[in-house]
């Protein structure tokens, strides 16, 4: 998937600068899809470009003026294209994961900082989460704002961000306790 596309998805929120787009992917598209500041930037010059966004600039007093940018009718177009496509398998590649696969030839302290370091990130990641599910359901229950929501892909998607921490955080608990109960083994 090129970045482009979680760009145009990220724009279904509304008109947003480079800077707020930024911000967005962080607070909710990071649980599937990372990009820096600077890729995103690069990205929005390509898509402008190429028809798919438009820009506006806001004059700004005491700050520099900003770029909003917005789908065009080309962009929502791609993004329908994009996703009438059947998606590609997904793979894990992770690090740590080939680290905890090695960890009886290498460092086992060094493997087991690395996972409860994991451990720490997820749980604050999945704290992240739970505060963005409690903004989007705004005193709803999950079932009305299912029912009602303008759009429920930003839910959806953080549904599976959070199961993903959730998972990890049971994993990273597990894997410890099996490196600290081989540690005391002598």
């Amino acid at each position: 998937m090129a970045l482009r596309n979680a760009v145009l998805a990220a724009l279904l929120e509304g008109e947003a600068s480079g800077y707020d787009l930024a911000k967005g992917f962080d607070a909710s598209v990071a649980n599937f899809w990372m990009a820096t500041p600077q890729q995103l930037y690069r990205e929005l010059e390509r898509m402008e470009s190429e028809g798919l966004v438009e820009a506006r600039l806001v004059q700004q007093e005491r700050r520099p003026n900003k770029r909003l940018f917005s789908l065009t009718d080309a962009g929502y177009a791609a993004l329908r294209s994009f996703t009438a496509e059947p998606p590609r398998p997904s793979a894990i590649r992770d690090e740590l994961l080939v680290k905890v696969q090695a960890v009886d030839a290498g460092d086992t302290e060094a493997v087991r900082g690395a996972v409860a370091e994991r451990l720490e990130w997820a749980r604050a990641k999945l704290a992240r989460y739970e505060r963005l599910r409690d903004r989007l359901l705004d005193g709803r229950t999950e079932d009305e704002y299912l029912a009602r929501a303008e759009r429920v892909g930003p839910y959806l998607t953080l549904m599976r961000g959070r199961a993903f921490e959730e998972e990890n955080i049971r994993w990273a608990e597990r894997t410890l306790a099996v490196l600290d109960q081989r540690a005391a083994v002598p």
